[in-house]
């Protein structure tokens, strides 16, 4: 199938990372290499672009897209969680900027296969590396009633939770749920039909399902310190988020760092010793413009922050 992804804020994430053609670039989910192809083409021949991604299928597309860049461009199976530590064992001393695009692609989306989308009727599954070992499927038959309430409740913000959660494990009992069409025969049973109103009713509990699966969030809070760290002077860290919580989660954690004092507002000095690391770049969320949203509506929920070390 072929990887066709327009690349979500293209503008803004070139202006947010302040390209230096000579210098080291890092693209932690580099999917079917719409972003890094821009960055890779305003680097000289001492710029470098280390590009990461945990799904086989993206890097084989990505590699083909960089082809004309393969000087520059080094190309990693791995998750951005592990991004610093991998690039410190290949002697990389820092990093000019890193843009982190969460979240699933549209390839992932628009392959039926892959399990997803609520949109194609395929078996559960939703792994963006096929070597892991929980799958949709893993969490649908095997996890508890209340696990599964408290993964569609806090991931997925969705008000029927624990009616989908009893759906699901008094369905199973008959036979295990196998089928993307099946969870969204369940979902649809336990919303009442006057709330079914707002999109499909699937969306919420498929994206709180795949966040558990690929622990999206515990990845995240645990990459953007490090991240943060690893950018020389003056580099900059690009995160374009697609959900609320993690959206949330980017925009306390650079506030932390930007501002990281935890004296007591009386105190005529600081005594913590914690100091800042640098400043954030857009006080709010920087969003798709008019333009963009008429050519991919799938950039409509996307929120691109900006941090810039000190």
């Amino acid at each position: 199938m072929e990887f066709s992804h327009i690349p979500v804020l293209l503008n803004e994430v070139l202006e947010g990372l302040d390209i230096k053609p000579g210098g080291t670039y890092v693209d932690g989910t580099v999917g079917g290499g719409g972003h890094s192809s821009e960055i890779a083409k305003r680097l000289d021949e001492n710029g470098k672009l280390y590009c990461f991604d945990q799904d086989d299928e993206a890097l084989a597309a990505a590699t083909d897209r960089l082809k004309a860049y393969s000087s520059k461009v080094t190309l990693i199976k791995n998750n951005f969680e592990n991004a610093v530590s991998d690039l410190t064992q290949r002697g990389v001393a820092g990093a000019d900027g890193i843009l982190l695009d969460l979240g699933v692609s549209s390839y992932q989306l628009d392959n039926a296969e892959r399990g997803f989308s609520y949109r194609y009727d395929a078996p559960l599954d939703m792994r963006m590396d096929k070597g892991n070992p929980i799958s949709a499927y893993t969490i649908i038959n095997e996890y508890s009633e209340t696990e599964i309430f408290h993964i569609i409740r806090d991931y997925g913000e969705e008000k029927f939770a624990k009616n989908i959660a009893k759906k699901i494990v008094q369905a199973r009992q008959e036979k295990p749920v196998e089928t993307t069409f099946e969870l969204n025969e369940l979902i649809r049973a336990a919303i009442p039909a006057r709330m079914r109103q707002d999109g499909h009713p699937s969306k919420r509990s498929f994206q709180a399902i795949r966040i558990a699966c690929n622990r999206e969030l515990d990845v995240l809070e645990t990459a953007i310190e490090p991240m943060v760290d690893f950018l020389k002077p003056g580099g900059r860290l690009c995160i374009i988020s697609f959900h609320s919580l993690e959206d949330r989660m980017v925009k306390e954690t650079f506030r932390r760092l930007e501002k990281p004092c935890t004296c007591p507002p009386n105190f005529p000095q600081c005594v913590c010793g914690k100091v800042s690391k640098g400043k954030v770049i857009s006080r709010k969320a920087i969003t798709a413009s008019e333009e963009e949203l008429e050519q991919n509506n799938r950039s409509k929920p996307a929120k691109l922050r900006v941090f810039e070390k000190r």
